[in-house]
């Protein structure tokens, strides 16, 4: 089936199961913005909970805070925000359709990437274990051809972006003859910025009004805290302030479902360290991350690294992990060295001082900051994507299935009587009774055992349990597996102890610790 079958499928069970709905979907709903179900905000939540307690409980040196969306409107004229916080953007004449230029041009060098993957893929089949991947890659004419076009594109759209050059960008979307997705013309306008902030006015009367901002990212109400929490906290250098919360982006070219958004959520921590040894932080972060992600079990080949071509202002080093999406391999986490510039920049604007004093070296400075952002919204597409599944089973039947991280699901046991009579229901209840405590349940009666066994898969519930006659006489019940479908007979009173150490973000904490 083509990805992008498979993608559209994915955001129809999310509205069907009751993860995401567009937004103010009975008004024909609000152009990217949406609205997390039932099923939905529990996953959200989860995710959240493991990066919460994956920085603030395995790091004694991390801290959390929470700041507030309207922040005081200089703070983005010295973060730089108001005057450089842009996109490039380019419209095609035939279609009306806008489109980001840069992300044309990341999409044409994907298709290099894919032919050289197809020719890879295609010897591979053909000389089987004896395949040499390196050297095939280092030596077919095919490949290589496509390589050094890829290079060379590479080469220039690195240098347009790092000149801030719109005329070349749009040069290089005609040269590499681009066509609009939607009309299939190359009838492109010129390439022009676009700031992205919403702003509103806060004051009670149009006179005594001031213009402010929604934030665009949360990284700013970290900085201007820091020295608070530093102190308050008695925190040393290095240390780390985490905080999880809402941003704002006016997207001109929101597209592909949640993925790209104009509100949406951000959990980001901005560690601080010792001007000089901001690179080995950078490193070490980019190595703590990537496990982070990699134990939720779908598999390393759905991880890269991916450099920026062209840094941020504030940036001395800057990459993102890339995950595989039905559209490709996306970025869902930035890491970056962010230098000191924030800090100074606030120092600046503000007139106070807010270096920090180390006790150690007996000297004030400003600190370097090593950042790591995810976008919740992202990461839960991304888990979503990879979880979802289509399976055909022995008996000739099929089954939707999330195999998500059992940590992370939404529901984590679903109670189930095998018949509505005989004291059945009672003891179901009886069971998430006192299990509720523990772990999200869910209790269901309806309909067959199998199409019950079919809406948990749909939902990714991890284990159900099958309450039946011969539980009334020996207190024991059928626990079934999701992604195996084996059941095996236990007691009631071990389901606990079985699968809460199998259902906790602890269990998921544990390793990457």
């Amino acid at each position: 089936m083509a990805q992008e079958d498979v993608f559209k499928k994915l955001v129809s069970h999310c509205k069907e199961y009751g993860f995401v709905f567009p937004s103010s979907d009975i008004y024909d709903g609000l152009g990217a913005v949406y609205d997390y179900g039932q099923m939905g905000v529990e996953l959200k939540n989860n995710i959240k909970k493991y990066w919460w307690d994956s920085m603030v409980l395995l790091h004694e040196n991390i801290v959390g805070i929470d700041s507030a969306i309207f922040m005081h409107p200089t703070i983005w004229k010295a973060s730089g925000h108001v005057d450089a916080f842009n996109d490039p953007l380019i419209d095609n004449k035939d279609s009306k359709k806008r489109y980001r230029a840069d992300v044309l041009i990341e999409d044409q060098l994907a298709k290099y990437d894919d032919k050289i993957n197809k020719e890879v893929a295609k010897a591979a089949k053909r000389f089987g274990e004896a395949f040499d991947e390196a050297q095939f890659r280092s030596t077919n004419g095919r490949v290589l051809e496509h390589q050094a076009k890829r290079d060379a594109l590479h080469e220039r759209f690195a240098k347009a972006l790092n000149d801030n050059n719109l005329e070349e960008l749009r040069q290089i979307i005609v040269d590499e003859e681009i066509a609009c997705p939607i009309s299939g013309t190359k009838n492109w306008t010129e390439v022009r910025q676009f700031n992205l902030m919403f702003s509103t006015d806060m004051g009670s009367t149009a006179d005594g009004s001031m213009k402010i901002y929604l934030r665009p990212e949360t990284a700013q109400g970290i900085f201007v805290n820091y020295l608070n929490v530093q102190k308050t906290g008695r925190m040393k250098v290095p240390f780390g302030i985490a905080q999880i919360g809402k941003a704002f982006r006016n997207e001109i070219v929101a597209r592909q479902f949640i993925f790209r958004m104009r509100e949406f959520e951000q959990m980001e921590m901005q560690f601080f360290v010792r001007p000089g040894s901001e690179l080995e932080y950078f490193k070490k972060w980019k190595e703590i991350r990537l496990k982070w992600h990699k134990a939720l079990g779908f598999g390393d080949d759905h991880y890269r690294f991916h450099d920026h071509d062209k840094l941020a202002h504030y940036a001395n080093a800057a990459t993102d992990i890339e995950f595989l999406m039905p559209f490709g391999f996306k970025e869902v986490e930035g890491i970056h060295s962010r230098t000191n510039f924030d800090l100074s920049q606030h120092e600046k604007f503000s007139g106070k001082s807010i270096k920090y004093f180390d006790p150690e070296l007996n000297e004030s400075y400003t600190p370097y900051v090593i950042e790591t952002s995810i976008g919740v919204d992202r990461m839960f597409l991304s888990i979503m994507s990879a979880a979802y599944c289509e399976e055909q089973l022995e008996n000739g039947e099929s089954r939707v299935v999330l195999k998500l991280p059992a940590a992370l699901a939404p529901v984590k046991l679903a109670v189930m009587p095998l018949v509505k009579k005989d004291g059945l229901p009672e003891k179901a209840r009886e069971i998430i009774d006192n299990l509720k405590f523990h772990f999200h349940c869910q209790y269901d009666e309806k309909d067959s055992i199998g199409k019950r066994y079919r809406r948990q898969d749909a939902i990714g519930t991890p284990y159900c349990v099958t309450v039946d006659h011969q539980t009334l006489e020996d207190n024991c019940v059928t626990l079934r597996n999701r992604d195996t479908m084996e059941q095996e007979r236990v007691a009631i009173s071990e389901l606990n102890n079985i699968i809460a150490d199998r259902v906790s973000i602890t269990s998921l904490l544990k390793t990457i610790q």
